[in-house]
C-alpha cells in the first residue's frame, strides 16, 4: 500500500507538481481575460442581476435556478481547502502567497466563465429528462477530428470519457472520503464522538439528500451555502480583530515580499518568489477550482436561456466538508450518466454513500493522493478544449448580447 501511495505522489509531482501545470492554468486565464476584454469585471454587475433572477423565464429549461446552481457549485468549492489549505499556504509561502492567490482567483473568474458557458451550451438531457452537462459534453460534440474526406473521428467522445472517469475518481478523492475523515477526526478530538457514529449519521443524511438528485441537492445547498458564508466571514473577522496589531504589518509584508522573497526561505530571493508563487497559486487553484471543470457540471443544470474555539472550528469544518460531498456526488453521477447512462447512477450513489461511511474511520491518505492526480487529469484536457474553442466562445458571447439587447431594449 505504501508503494502504491509513493507511486501516486511521484505521478502527481510529474503531472501537477511542476510549474508547467500552474502556468497552463494561469496562462489560460490570462489569455481569456485579455481575449474577452476582462469579462469578469465588465459583466460582474450583469451576473449579479442574473443570479437574483431578474431575467428568468418560466419557459427556460433546466433543473435549478441560477442561484441554486451557483450554491451547488460553491458548496463543492468552499471546503476544507479554504479553512486549512489557505492558511497553510500563507504559513509556507509567507504573506506574499496571498497576493498570488488573489491574482489566481481573478483569472479563475474568467476561466470559469468560459468553461461554464461551453458546458451549458452543449448540455444534454438524460432518459429521465434531467440535465446532463459538464465539460465532457462539449468535448464529445466539439473536439472531434474531421479528416479531409469528411470522415469524423470521435476523439471528443473519448476525451470526454477520460474526463468523466477522472471526475468519478475525484468525487471520491476530492469530494468525499477525505472530507468525512476530517469531520470525524475533528468531532472525536473536540467532543469525543466516535468516528463510526459521526460517519453513520452523516452517511444517512448524505443518502437522503443525494437520492433526490440535483433538485434536492440544490434545495439544500441554497440554504446551506449562505449560512456557511456568514459563519466563515464571522470567523475571519473575529480572527482579524483579535490580531488587529498585525493588520498593517501584514499588508506591508504582502506587497514588500511579492517579488523580493522573505527570510522564511533562507534569503534566496528567487526561491522566495517561486515559493510564494507556487504556494499561492496552488492554494488558489484548490480554493476556486477554476479550470478543473467540476463547477460547470452544477452550472449546466441552471435554468437559463485561532481566537475561535476548537469547537467552533469543528462545527464549521462539518458544514464545509459535508457540503463538498453533496456537490461532488452530483458531479460523479453526471459523469456516470455520460459513460453508461442514467439507470446506473443509483449504483454509483450507493457506492458513494457506503465509501463515505467507511472513510469516517479508515485512513484515506492514498485516496487523497490519488485525487491529486485525477484533478490534473480533469484540468488539462478541459483547459486545452477551452483554448481550442476560443473563437466559438467569443462568438457565443457576442450572440448573447445581440439577443439580450433585442429582448431588453
Amino acid at each position: 500500500m505504501q508503494q502504491l501511495n509513493d507511486i501516486f505522489l511521484t505521478l502527481h509531482q510529474y503531472i501537477a507538481g511542476n510549474n508547467w501545470f500552474i502556468f497552463l492554468l494561469l496562462g489560460t486565464g490570462v489569455f481569456f481575460t485579455f481575449y474577452l476584454k476582462f469579462p469578469q469585471i465588465r459583466y460582474f454587475s450583469h451576473a449579479i442581476r442574473i443570479v437574483k433572477g431578474k431575467y428568468d423565464k418560466e419557459t427556460d429549461k433546466g433543473d435549478t435556478s441560477h442561484f441554486q446552481a451557483l450554491a451547488t457549485a460553491l458548496s463543492g468549492t468552499v471546503g476544507t481547502g479554504n479553512i486549512a489549505g489557505v492558511a497553510l499556504a500563507v504559513h509556507l509561502g509567507g504573506p506574499a502567497a496571498l497576493f498570488w492567490m488573489l491574482m489566481t482567483a481573478l483569472l479563475g473568474m474568467c476561466t470559469k466563465f468560459v468553461e461554464v458557458t461551453l458546458s451549458h451550451k452543449y448540455r444534454d438531457f438524460d432518459e429521465k429528462g434531467m440535465v446532463a452537462g459538464g465539460p465532457m459534453y462539449y468535448m464529445k460534440k466539439r473536439l472531434n477530428i474531421t479528416l479531409k474526406n469528411g470522415k469524423q473521428i470521435k476523439t471528443g467522445y473519448w476525451i470526454g470519457g477520460f474526463f468523466a472517469v477522472a471526475s468519478i475518481l475525484s468525487s471520491f478523492g476530492t469530494g468525499s472520503l477525505p472530507q468525512v475523515n476530517s469531520i470525524s477526526n475533528a468531532m472525536f478530538a473536540t467532543f469525543g464522538i466516535q468516528h463510526v457514529v459521526t460517519g453513520a449519521i452523516l452517511s444517512v443524511l448524505l443518502a437522503l439528500i443525494i437520492i433526490g438528485g440535483i433538485k434536492r441537492i440544490a434545495q439544500v445547498t441554497e440554504k446551506l451555502v449562505p449560512f456557511m458564508a456568514i459563519l466563515y466571514f464571522a470567523g475571519a473577522i473575529a480572527v482579524i480583530f483579535s490580531n488587529y496589531q498585525n493588520i498593517i504589518p501584514s499588508f506591508i509584508a504582502l506587497f514588500r515580499d511579492v517579488f523580493t522573497g522573505t527570510a522564511a526561505v533562507g534569503g534566496f530571493l528567487g526561491a522566495g518568489f517561486a515559493f510564494a508563487f507556487n504556494n499561492g497559486v496552488n492554494r488558489g487553484l484548490f480554493s476556486n477550482e477554476a479550470g478543473q471543470g467540476s463547477a460547470p457540471i452544477a452550472h449546466a443544470a441552471a435554468k437559463a436561456h485561532e481566537p475561535v474555539s476548537e469547537g467552533m472550528v469543528a462545527i464549521a469544518l462539518l458544514l464545509f466538508a459535508f457540503s463538498i460531498a453533496i456537490a461532488w456526488s452530483y458531479y460523479g453521477d453526471r459523469s456516470v450518466t455520460y459513460l453508461v447512462g442514467a439507470k446506473y447512477v443509483v449504483f454509483y450513489r450507493i457506492i458513494f454513500v457506503l465509501s463515505f461511511f467507511l472513510a469516517s474511520f479508515t485512513d484515506t491518505t492514498i485516496i487523497w493522493n490519488l485525487s491529486l492526480i485525477t484533478i490534473a487529469f480533469m484540468t488539462v484536457p478541459n483547459l486545452i478544449g477551452l483554448l481550442i474553442l476560443h473563437k466559438e466562445v467569443k462568438s457565443t458571447i457576442k450572440d448573447y448580447w445581440v439577443d439580450f439587447k433585442k429582448e431588453h431594449p
